[in-house]
This record gives structure tokens, sequence and C-alpha cells, in this order.
């Protein structure tokens, strides 16, 4: 099955500051994007959703700008492809205004259910830090 990309970008009022502890951190995520995100000694990621693990690695990172997690997966073919996200912090300098990039690839090929998931998503982001 191929992957797809998906981008979508969102403003928030809140400094890139103030976000990124809520896109790099598990506690962070786990106000907003997860039922629950822990993390091991390996330091690999366990996003929940719905009773299910998925392991994830943060494969790159800048503080304050963007983070960018990778799913593990047992599948061969998953391995040389694999799925991830990207949170990546923009800020407009001519207004000041904070965005959120979000670049999700993914088996998901249904646009418009990611754009609703991501969207809901990024409201309860908003929600939890005020902006």
């Amino acid at each position: 099955m191929s992957k797809h990309l998906f981008t979508a970008d969102f403003e928030i009022n809140a400094s890139a500051k103030m976000l990124f502890p809520y896109l790099n951190t598990p506690s962070g995520l786990a106000q907003w994007m997860a039922d629950d995100v822990n993390v091991n000694e390996d330091k690999v990621y366990n996003f929940i959703w719905d009773d299910e693990d998925h392991l994830a690695k943060m494969v790159s990172h800048r503080t304050n700008q963007y983070v960018k997690f990778e799913f593990i997966s047992d599948n061969e073919e998953d391995k040389d492809d694999a799925s991830y996200f990207e949170l990546r912090l923009e800020t407009n300098d001519l207004t000041q205004s904070t965005f959120i990039k979000i670049s999700d690839y993914s088996d998901m090929n249904d646009t418009e259910e990611l754009m609703d998931l991501w969207e809901s998503l990024v409201e309860n982001l908003k929600e939890t830090v005020g902006g």
C-alpha cells in the first residue's frame, strides 16, 4: 500500500517557546494528541490511541522549531518507508503570528478525514494552551 503525505498549517495564538513542550514531551503530547504518551529508557515513545500502542522514535528536532516522530513497524516494507509526523512551528515576522505546520506521512489517504483529525487535535492544543 502506498503512503500519502498530508500537510496543513494552523495559526495558534501562543509563542513557539511556550508551545514546544507540548510537541516534544510525553506529558505535553498526552494533553492534546493522544489518550496517553509514554517514553521508555530507549527513548521510544508509545502513543496510545483507543487502547492501542503505536511506537515511535523522535528522529529529529530543533528546540522551539520542530519535532519529527517516525513510527516503528515490524513490517519490512514499512521499515524502508516508515510512517511519520512532523510538527513545525513557524512565526510570521510581519504579523508575529505563530503557525503549526503538520506533515503526516501514512497509509491514510483520505485528505478530508486527515484534515478533520488534525483540526480536532489542534483545537485540543489551542484549548490546552489558551491559544
